[in-house]
C-alpha cells in the first residue's frame, strides 16, 4: 500500500500539497491535500493537474510523477540496487524523491525522512564518477536519495566555489549543480554540449552557467560536465546546513508533464503537433506569453541550425516563481548536435510543418509552422534570419573558447556542425 506525501517548497517553506494513495502503480492516484486547498490562492503543482480537480486518475498521476525519475540505464541500475522492478515508479520515487528537479519532494511515512546533510567528496570519488560511468552515478543517486530525470548518467552535487569543494547532498539537502558523465554516452559528448550551449548563449539564447570539470586530462573518462541548477536560488545566507548556505528550490516542470504526455511518448509521432501545443500552453499559462513564445521559437530555430534532433518535450521546461504565481520558459538545456554522430537519427523530435527529417526542413517550413503556432510570420522569419546571420560567428567564438581550454578537437566538431546541421542550407 502506498501513502506518499507530496511536499513542495513555496517561498522557502516546505508545504504539504497532496498525497499519492493506492496499492500499486496501476491504481494509485494523486489528490490535493484538504488543508492546502483551503489556503487562499493555492496553486497547482502542474498545468496538467489543475487545482479545480481534487483527485486524478492513475494515468494522470503517473504521467506527472514518473516524469521526476531517471530513465534508461540509470533507472535500471537504481532499481537493481533497490531490488525493485524498474516499472514500479512509486517504489523508486518513495526512495529517490527527497530531492527532485523543481521544488517537489516525496515523503514515504514508512521509510521516514533522512536527515539532510552535505558530505564532502574526495578527489578519488569524483574521478570514479567520471571513469566508471552510469553505474557509479546510480550508486550516488541511491546513496543520496536524489532523483534527476533523463536517460544519461547524472547526479546532483553541491559546489562551494570559495573552497573549490564538491559535496554529495544527503536526504533533502538541495544540490546546486547537475553533473553528467561523458564516455557513457557518445564520443566527446561533453565538449559537444558545452560547444552548443556557448554557441546558444552567443546568439542570445538564455542558458544556465556550465563548465567542463577536467580531472586528469581532456579524454572522455577524465572529464565531467557541470551545469548550475536554474531551479535552485541562493537568495540569502539565513538557511545554513553544515555551515554552508542552502539554496531555495524553485518549481519547474517539463512540457511532457505540463501537457500530460507520458515520458515514453516524448518524441512526436504521426503529426501530433507537439510544438503547437507547447505554444498554446505558453499563451494560456505564462506570465509574459509573447516573450516566452519568442524564447521557444528561438530555441526551436537554434536546435535546427545546430543539428539537435533530440529536442523532445522533456528537454524544454517551465520555471515557476517562488510563490508559484508566475510561470516562464526555463533556460535552455540538454542541447547537443546529434547529427555529427553517424548512428543518430536525422528525424527531429517534433515536426516542423509536418516534416521530421532535418535534411528536408527549410525556412519555408518554419514560416508555415509559425503560422500554425499562432506567431506572426514576418516576425518569426526575421528572428530566423537574424539567428542564421549570427550563427557562424557565435560557433567560431565558442570553438575558440574551448580550444583555449585544451579541447582542440572542437574545431573538427564545429566543421561537422556547419556541414550537417540545418545551418548548412544557409552558408
Amino acid at each position: 500500500m502506498f501513502n506518499l506525501t507530496v511536499m513542495m517548497e513555496i517561498c522557502g517553506i516546505s508545504t504539504c500539497v497532496g498525497h499519492i494513495t493506492g496499492t500499486d502503480s496501476s491504481n494509485s492516484f494523486f489528490s490535493y491535500d484538504d488543508i492546502y486547498l483551503s489556503t487562499p490562492d493555492c496553486r497547482p503543482i502542474s498545468i496538467s493537474l489543475p487545482i479545480e480537480k481534487k483527485r486524478f486518475s492513475p494515468e494522470e498521476t503517473k504521467c506527472f510523477f514518473e516524469g521526476l525519475l531517471p530513465e534508461g540505464f540509470t533507472r535500471r541500475c537504481v532499481a537493481e540496487r533497490l531490488c525493485a522492478d524498474e516499472s514500479d515508479y512509486l517504489t523508486l520515487l518513495s526512495v529517490l524523491g527527497s530531492e527532485c528537479l523543481g521544488a517537489i519532494k516525496i515523503v514515504d511515512p514508512i521509510n521516514g525522512e533522512i536527515k539532510a546533510a552535505y558530505r564532502p567528496l574526495e578527489d578519488h570519488e569524483i574521478t570514479a564518477l567520471a571513469a566508471e560511468g552510469a553505474s557509479e552515478s546510480a550508486e550516488f543517486v541511491s546513496k543520496s536519495h536524489l532523483s534527476l530525470t533523463g536517460a544519461s548518467g547524472k547526479v546532483g552535487l553541491y559546489y562551494d566555489y570559495e573552497k573549490h569543494q564538491w559535496y554529495l547532498p544527503i536526504g533533502d539537502a538541495p544540490s546546486t549543480h547537475i553533473i553528467k558523465q561523458s564516455h557513457v554516452r557518445l564520443k566527446r559528448i561533453v565538449a559537444n554540449e558545452q560547444l552548443c550551449l556557448l554557441t546558444a548563449k552567443n546568439v542570445g539564447i538564455d542558458v544556465p552557467n556550465s563548465f567542463i570539470l577536467q580531472l586528469n586530462g581532456s579524454d572522455d573518462a577524465d572529464i565531467l560536465f557541470a551545469t548550475e541548477r536554474y531551479d535552485r536560488k541562493m537568495q540569502d545566507s539565513k538557511r545554513m546546513l553544515n555551515h554552508m548556505p542552502v539554496p531555495y528550490r524553485l518549481h519547474q516542470e517539463d512540457f511532457s508533464q505540463a501537457l500530460g504526455i507520458a515520458a515514453i511518448n516524448k518524441y512526436e509521432k504521426n503529426g501530433q503537433h507537439y510544438l503547437k501545443r507547447m505554444f498554446d500552453t505558453i499563451r494560456k499559462n505564462c506570465s509574459d506569453p509573447l516573450h516566452d513564445q519568442l524564447k521557444l521559437w528561438d530555441l526551436c530555430v537554434f536546435n535546427y541550425l545546430i543539428g539537435n534532433t533530440d529536442n523532445h518535450i522533456k528537454n524544454v521546461s517551465l520555471l515557476y516563481s517562488e510563490d508559484l504565481r508566475s510561470i516562464h520558459i526555463a533556460p535552455a538545456y540538454d542541447i547537443v548536435s546529434t547529427v555529427v554522430y553517424e548512428r543518430s537519427t536525422e528525424n527531429m523530435a517534433f515536426s516542423i510543418d509536418g516534416i521530421y527529417d532535418i535534411r528536408q526542413i527549410s525556412r519555408d517550413h518554419f514560416a508555415n509552422e509559425a503560422k500554425l503556432c499562432g506567431l506572426g510570420v514576418k516576425m518569426a522569419l526575421r528572428r530566423f534570419d537574424d539567428m542564421v546571420d549570427k550563427f557562424a560567428d557565435a560557433l567560431n567564438h565558442a570553438t575558440n573558447d574551448l580550444d583555449n581550454l585544451g579541447f582542440h578537437d572542437t574545431l573538427n566538431l564545429s566543421h561537422q556542425i556547419l556541414d550537417k546541421g540545418g545551418i548548412h542550407h544557409y552558408i
